[in-house]
């Protein structure tokens, strides 16, 4: 897999690619992700239209839940400063109200269409374009837009945004999963969708409930984020496991346990791991395919 955030990347390292995520030529898994963030507001329908029409396999995208139990399609918790403007036009000043604080109609008046001129954000994805007046759509409304598409083979690579440190501002892992089961459900769309997370508490309520949809195990071991291990050595893949403090992202199963990450995604139940790529190594893909794992690393633009 490679996620793509916008442009038509040349895919001259596909064969590396492929014997990567242990796939049998020719099958190529080309994500859009967030959409196609590089050309279009992240995770907005403009993003995944522009996305279809490049001509991804796959839709990667984030959710969230509102306080009135709507699935919508965002990547923070929280409204993002550097992109969401205000019912007044405005943009936030700062971190904005929780998504699960706020009802659909609520959410709705936030404006997700730019990027804040002069931010990080809008330095590293010039050639974006605004699309002004969008709002935050509900995952029913991807659905809905690849149907009209007329595309009846994309894929949708949804992902679970929870935080352990930060319980208040999102429902808690398993209403969470199971509403996500339920939109896919109400969708018809089982076959195409798989689900993916770094709170693997969620992946375990999919994997009891709706044992048919594929999970996906997200891990990173860097100093952005570390959901592997805690303590000394934390944001170090090469720390020996016995010296990592149990994470609370993991759902009980603990690296000092198993050894190494694979281990522990195929004790959780899992058959894809999908780590950062700064993390893998050919060890780690070698020992990760033994276990019948299917290793697709990310992000890789």
């Amino acid at each position: 897999m490679i996620r793509n955030n916008g442009g038509m990347t040349r895919l001259l390292c596909a064969c590396a690619a492929l014997a990567l995520a242990g796939c049998a030529a020719p099958s190529f898994d080309l994500q859009g992700h967030r959409g196609a963030r590089g050309l279009a507001p992240e995770n907005t329908l403009p993003a995944f239209a522009r996305a279809l029409a490049v001509g991804v396999t796959t839709l990667e995208m984030d959710t969230h839940v509102t306080s009135d139990g709507v699935m919508v399609v965002a990547h923070d918790a929280s409204l993002n400063p550097d992109i969401v403007r205000g019912p007044d036009g405005a943009w936030l000043e700062g971190k904005g109200p929780a998504i699960h604080s706020l009802t659909f109609e609520a959410l709705s008046r936030y404006d997700v269409g730019r990027l804040k001129p002069g931010t990080a954000y809008a330095k590293r994805y010039p050639a974006q374009v605004a699309v002004d007046g969008t709002r935050v759509p509900r995952l029913a409304e991807v659905f809905a837009l690849a149907r009209r598409s007329g595309n009846r083979h994309v894929g949708f690579n949804i992902e679970t945004k929870l935080a352990p440190a930060s319980p208040d501002e999102t429902l808690a892992p398993e209403p969470f999963a199971r509403a996500l089961v339920a939109e896919v459900r109400r969708a018809r769309m089982s076959q195409r969708v798989t689900i993916q997370s770094f709170d693997w508490r969620t992946l375990q309520v999919v994997q009891r409930e709706a044992p048919d949809l594929p999970t996906v195990y997200l891990t990173a071991q860097q100093k952005f984020l570390d959901n592997v291990c805690t303590g000394a050595g934390a944001g170090n893949a090469a720390v020996a496991p016995g010296e990592c403090g149990a994470s609370e992202w993991t759902a009980g199963f603990q690296l000092k346990d198993h050894g190494s990450v694979p281990k522990m995604v195929k004790a959780a139940g899992g058959t894809a791991w999908s780590p950062y790529f700064g993390d893998v190594n050919a060890e780690s893909v070698r020992q990760a395919q033994s276990l019948g794992l299917r290793v697709v690393v990310w992000t890789v633009n």
